[in-house]
């Protein structure tokens, strides 16, 4: 037997949830629902994608400033050595 394992939901209760909701929305009404929550998702994946990837572009240029911040540092230390010894 398929179960819906999120939701813990079976096939006999996924039968029934469809028609009683078959019996409250219709025939004509359920294609419409199912295309706007099919739309509804997909825009909900979208919006989510955007924003990881919006986080992911942030933590790259934090490490790319801290490898700039860190490479500047090394070479005024090596400056300051070398003024040192000289």
């Amino acid at each position: 037997m398929h179960t819906l394992l999120f939701l813990n939901i079976g096939t006999p209760e996924m039968m029934l949830i469809m028609f009683v909701a078959l019996l409250l929305f219709g025939g004509k009404k359920l294609p419409e629902l199912a295309r706007g929550l099919g739309k509804g998702i997909r825009e909900f994946k979208d919006a989510s994608e955007s924003v990881k990837t919006e986080i992911h572009r942030n933590i790259n240029a934090v490490n790319d400033d801290l490898a700039v911040d860190l490479e500047t540092k090394k070479l005024e230390e090596k400056s300051v050595i070398n003024d040192q010894t000289h």
